[in-house]
């Protein structure tokens, strides 16, 4: 996964069991940048890569059993679970959610901007990164996490400012979602829905409604919904991208339409051969406007998840934590006993004083950088000024 405020990319890829000695051999893959990629090739192969691309630099560790009847996330506070799954994400440090991430039984979800002919409303309830780490801290499987973000959405709804600033930014959204054994694309349109199963081949998503009449599962009011908005007749075949699109697309989800089309190539172009190190290629692809660094938007974080089919194999999840996937450094990570949160990839905190904690919100900014994204920005303008090689960058980075 990969991101940039509200762009997003993912794909998928399985590799038959006779050439998987190495799980990097087969992938499920996610990138959360404005455009999502599926790639899986059938039901032979025994490992999966999910790869992502997301909006802000701040990994973190969670899972616990929690008594506490309430739980708070950016905005809303919601009925706490018994138990939690531990989870690894990569979110904006502003807020409680994530836009991508992974839990200890191999789910992965990322999750990008989508706008609809659903209104979108300003007022606090989940927001989609919300719905994110909540799924992630529920679940066992992909299909349990779609049905976790349904209930949250019909119960919650969706809504609030997905941007540090005090002029509202609010959309909806869509996510993938990934474990060892399949994959499913579920967007949204306010409390509605739609979720299409990916079984095989190649599948992305880039800031627009792409699930068509191929659907899997759905809100049990959509169609009724859409005919009381006049938006469907009921008689023609059921396409919910074209029945829930905008007619007059705003200029960003425009933009995604090249992004999409580059996306789905580049998988194409691979589809045979597709490893870890494809994927993280495609992340850093600058040339498809995969990879941001212009328009208002950089690629702030990535993510690479190799998902074995065999349980007893662990899942391997690589994470950048720093921004433009084209000059940062992939890092492993897996879940294990005693595992801890890394101290370098951790943004301060401000507890009550935190801008998105007083009222009225976002009247005063903080910096929120953690100390390898400070190190990365160091070793950043050294390689512009040619001060410092590839080879020398860990140093400059530190420890």
């Amino acid at each position: 996964m990969q991101g940039s405020g509200a762009v997003a990319d993912l794909g998928i890829r399985l590799r038959p069991s006779s050439s998987a000695p190495h799980a990097r051999e087969g992938c499920r893959r996610c990138w959360k940048e404005g455009d999502l990629l599926v790639y899986q090739p059938g039901p032979r192969l025994t490992f999966s890569l999910l790869v992502c691309k997301m909006g802000i630099p701040t990994p973190s560790l969670s899972g616990l059993s929690l008594s506490r009847p309430y739980l708070q996330c950016t905005y809303i506070e919601v009925d706490q679970v018994s138990k939690t799954h531990a989870v690894i994400l990569s979110r904006p440090s502003w807020l409680w959610g994530a836009e991508m991430g992974a839990n200890e039984h191999g789910v992965c979800i990322g999750n990008e901007a989508v706008w609809t002919k659903e209104p979108v409303g300003e007022g606090e309830a989940l927001l989609g990164m919300d719905l994110l780490r909540l799924a992630l801290e529920r679940s066992r499987c992909a299909l349990e996490a779609l049905h976790v973000i349904a209930g949250l959405l019909e119960r919650y709804g969706q809504g609030g400012s997905c941007r540090e600033d005090p002029a509202p930014f609010c959309y909806h959204n869509t996510f993938l979602l990934a474990d060892r054994t399949e994959a499913w694309v579920l967007e949204t349109a306010g409390r509605l829905w739609a979720a299409q199963r990916i079984q095989e081949g190649a599948r992305n998503i880039s800031n627009q409604l792409s699930i068509g009449t191929d659907i899997s599962a759905e809100h049990s009011e959509l169609r009724t919904h859409a005919r009381a908005q006049g938006w469907w007749g009921g008689q023609s075949t059921f396409d919910f991208a074209q029945v829930f699109s905008l007619t007059q697309q705003p200029v960003r989800m425009e933009a995604a339409k090249a992004r999409f089309q580059a996306g789905r190539e580049l998988l194409r172009q691979h589809r045979g051969g597709i490893t870890a190190e494809v994927m993280m290629g495609i992340l850093r692809n600058k040339e498809s406007g995969i990879c941001m660094d212009s328009g208002g938007f950089r690629t702030t974080a990535s993510m690479v998840s190799i998902l074995p089919r065999d349980p007893a194999q662990p899942c391997v999840h690589f994470l950048t934590a720093t921004p433009d996937p084209s000059r940062s450094v992939f890092k492993p990570f897996i879940f294990g006993a005693g595992v801890a949160q890394a101290p370098q990839v951790l943004s301060p905190t401000f507890g009550a004083q935190d801008p998105v904690r007083t009222q009225p919100r976002f009247q005063t900014q903080v910096d929120r950088r953690h100390t390898l994204y400070r190190g990365h920005q160091v070793a950043l303008g050294l390689m512009e000024k040619e001060q410092v090689t590839p080879q020398g960058l860990g140093a400059t980075l530190g420890p």
